[in-house]
């Protein structure tokens, strides 16, 4: 029994540990295909209208409704110990510096690195790639720098966009009781945040949009033979990126307290 549960957590830890390989290996043709002559503009514009234009009215309504509810969550609260005040501060700071990054993070790995995933899951399994490559074209090149830093750019950009809206979902949650002009309660809002704030979570979030795109990237990229692995290299590629976006948003807070606070 122990040489068989030995056996299995060797070969498990085997499995890991070429994983981790393909991925050194996945981000050291990322990185020289980069600077590479010959970059795809075309498909790089392109891939950003996919990443950017097509999740607007998802990360406008998720913006929307995080401002709304947390308004109407804390209100009451804040009421209580007469810090009614204080509501648009809380809320812009709270949006900010975690939630609106985290949870737009979040929502664009569910929608665009299932999406790369499978797309290139299913160049994958019918071979697209390997034509590509016969034919001396370079599909990292082509497929996955463009991909990657579409999605680096544009995801700091759904980012602000919903942080935005987010603050209009809070002014709309406040005048559902109270009455409270939109000009004093974005000044409140704002008057609240300071460069700390805004400088560490707009960083973050290229490295959301990095992890985004490569998660996608990788596990579409090396999808095995069958039909089957298109579905679990968009599910794959859904739960590791993820995992990393928390695994980045844990390291960013430590690091904005050790500098700034």
């Amino acid at each position: 029994m122990l040489t068989v549960m030995a056996s299995a957590l060797t070969s498990a830890f085997n499995k890991y540990l070429e994983m981790v390989g393909e991925q050194v290996v996945f981000t050291g043709q990322f990185a020289r295909n980069i600077f590479r002559d010959g970059f795809e503009w075309g498909e790089f514009l392109r891939q950003c209208f996919i990443v950017g234009y097509r999740s607007i009215s998802l990360v406008a309504i998720t913006g929307f409704i995080i401002g709304f509810v947390l308004t109407l969550q804390t209100q009451p609260t804040l009421k209580d110990f007469g810090a009614e005040s204080y509501v648009p501060g809380m809320v812009s700071i709270s949006i900010v510096r975690e939630i609106g990054p985290v949870i737009i993070a979040l929502i664009c790995t569910g929608k665009v690195a299932s999406s790369i995933g499978a797309e290139l899951g299913s160049m994958k399994v019918t071979e697209q790639i390997a034509a590509m490559e016969v034919s001396s074209a370079n599909p990292v090149q082509y497929l996955v720098v463009t991909r990657v830093l579409a999605c680096t750019v544009m995801v700091p950009l759904l980012t602000i966009m919903a942080d935005a809206l987010a603050l209009l979902g809070g002014w709309v949650g406040v005048n559902i009781q109270d009455h409270v002009s939109i000009v004093l309660f974005f000044r409140k809002s704002f008057n609240a945040l300071h460069f700390s704030d805004l400088i560490p979570s707009v960083i973050k979030t290229f490295f959301f949009g990095y992890a985004i795109g490569f998660v996608g990237c990788y596990k579409g990229y090396h999808a095995s033979r069958g039909t089957e692995s298109v579905g679990r290299a968009a599910n794959s590629a859904v739960v590791s990126a993820s995992l990393w976006i928390i695994l980045i948003d844990a390291i960013a807070v430590q690091i904005t307290n050790l500098v700034y606070y």
